[in-house]
């Protein structure tokens, strides 16, 4: 004999139902807050070709030293330790064909990054590179001036910056 007291099928399905609703409205709003907080901390990005914080005053910056603006490698795929590449009036860093300095790195993007010489003092900046760009093991956010000796470094790839 079946027992009175037993809640149907239907009557259990429907708390579950709700709170599965409700799981989803939740991940969505979860989503739409992750999507909101990368389109604020991607506008307040400094736009490329403007002058990076520290450029006006100049001062601890690049282009104190007697020689031209160079990056040393440091360590990378295909490129021997103590390598030098001229940094000219600039250069993009990357793994595509168009670019000025190559390297065969799988963390890097066609075009990963760029240094551009304002006067005396070279800006490096991340050129929306998947992997993002590295200062001093810090990420790289917007264009910032560099100082002797800062180091680069593109997924395991890594410069150092000279002006000696």
């Amino acid at each position: 004999m079946a027992d009175v007291h037993a809640l149907p099928l239907g009557d259990l399905v429907e708390p579950v139902s709700v709170a599965l609703k409700f799981g989803i409205v939740g991940v969505l709003y979860l989503f739409l807050v992750w999507v909101a907080r990368s389109s604020v901390t991607d506008l307040a990005r400094v736009p490329m070709g403007a002058t990076a914080p520290g450029v006006a005053e100049g001062t601890g910056l690049s282009g104190g030293g007697t020689g031209e603006p160079r990056l040393r490698v440091e360590r990378a795929v295909g490129h021997n330790p103590g390598d030098e590449y001229d940094v000219g009036p600039g250069a993009v860093i990357g793994r595509g064909g168009q670019v000025d300095i190559r390297i065969d790195d799988p963390y890097a993007s066609g075009r990963h990054a760029r240094l551009v010489r304002q006067g005396m003092v070279v800006i490096v900046e991340d050129l929306s590179s998947t992997n993002g760009t590295f200062l001093n093991e810090e990420p790289l956010v917007g264009a910032q001036p560099l100082q002797i000796g800062d180091r680069i470094r593109i997924g395991d790839t890594e410069f150092t910056y000279l002006d000696d």
